[in-house]
């Protein structure tokens, strides 16, 4: 399915068709998707939402490549990724596919910069090679003088930061983020859906998955689930601009600090 706002953008990247995925749990089937259907561009900026249980995480495990529908076809840059091997699979998710979590993902007693280079250990890519691409991708999320230091060493904003820095050291072609702001407190939160809009804005296709709406609001297009099915797939129409709400955020800041300092 394309829907109108997705043919103004670049070429397809990601296409979900006509997807399944159904689930024997102590003798019932569950069904978790049905008849799902998805076109990701490349430039754009999608939300999935959703309640719990509505499919949304069971769709963000088969687009990632995580788990296989029971029918349709995933297409990823081209490839029809359904009938492919483990192996396979875990070559074109290495490499097409930048996977930010909800909970970080890092290695605890690992510094920044070995952190992001894990991706490109799997792939071959030699010492120098990485180490460079890793200093990059730090330096792109602003965190380019925390390259050795720990996750205990940084703030939970600090450390979303370096696992964006790990899904963009491969250069994907989509860098799926699944609730990336439910671990953060509201400051922190923005200012990772800030990082998002501009990696989106230089040209980079993110899709974000949640089930907080003012989240989904910083997409360009908001796709939501309920009970296995599409209900709304749609332009958003009142995006949010985290660079604005950091704004006010710092401008309420600076009024409660006044407020304090002139009580008596």
């Amino acid at each position: 399915m394309t829907t109108p706002e997705a043919a103004t953008q670049g070429r397809s990247v990601l296409q979900v068709l006509d997807v399944t995925k159904t689930y024997v749990l102590e003798g019932v089937e569950v069904h978790a998707l049905c008849g799902v259907s998805l076109d990701v561009r490349e430039g754009e900026m999608l939300s999935i939402m959703g309640p719990s249980g509505s499919g949304k995480s069971t769709l963000m495990h088969i687009v990632g490549l995580l788990d296989r529908p029971t029918s349709g076809q995933v297409i990823v840059e081209g490839q029809d990724v359904v009938g492919m091997s483990p192996n396979e699979l875990a070559a074109v998710r290495n490499k097409q596919i930048g996977f930010v979590f909800q909970s970080f993902n890092l290695l605890a007693r690992t510094g920044a910069q070995a952190n992001v280079e894990l991706p490109l250990v799997y792939s071959g890519v030699s010492g120098s090679e990485r180490a460079r691409r890793a200093r990059e991708a730090l330096d792109s999320v602003e965190l380019g003088d925390r390259l050795h230091h720990t996750p205990s060493q940084l703030s939970g904003g600090q450390q979303q930061r370096v696992a964006v820095a790990r899904a963009l050291v491969t250069d994907p072609a989509i860098v799926l983020a699944d609730e990336p702001t439910g671990n953060l407190d509201s400051r922190s939160g923005v200012e990772v859906m800030d990082l998002l809009q501009k990696l989106n804005a230089s040209g980079i296709t993110v899709v974000v998955v949640t089930h907080d709406a003012n989240v989904a609001r910083h997409g360009q297009r908001i796709v939501e689930l309920r009970d296995g099915r599409i209900v709304r797939d749609e332009a958003v129409a009142d995006r949010l601009n985290a660079r604005d709400e950091l704004v006010q955020l710092g401008m309420n800041t600076a009024a409660d600090a006044a407020s304090l300092g002139a009580r008596p």
